[in-house]
């Protein structure tokens, strides 16, 4: 066995060689240290930093749903304000107007 990985030990248990790398961090690790995540060996270290990312995403996706609730329900507000206060304006045309005896 030749190469970096057979001169090298744990990074976290320097009195044990190493028996894999990471691919994410690209340091040396025993046994105990590495574990295989979604067919690939990786880190602890590097599986919780993904972890953590994986719930940022989750979390900017579930809280997009809420400010587009938000975005509607403020426009359907205004548009009901506009149409409201549009049809008072209209409601309080005189009938004379739309008769056509109010320019006699």
């Amino acid at each position: 066995m030749s190469g970096p990985l057979a001169k090298s030990t744990c990074l976290i248990h320097p009195e044990r060689s190493a028996v894999a790398r990471c691919p994410s961090c690209c340091d040396f690790f025993c046994g105990e240290c590495i574990t295989e995540h979604s067919g690939k060996l990786i880190c602890a270290a590097c599986l919780a930093r993904g972890s953590a990312e994986r719930e940022k995403v989750k979390k900017k996706r579930f809280s997009f749903p809420l400010a587009a609730l938000l975005q509607f329900l403020v426009a359907l507000v205004l548009c009901w304000t506009l149409y409201y206060f549009a049809g008072r304006f209209l409601s309080e045309i005189p009938d004379e107007f739309h008769d056509g005896t109010i320019w006699e």
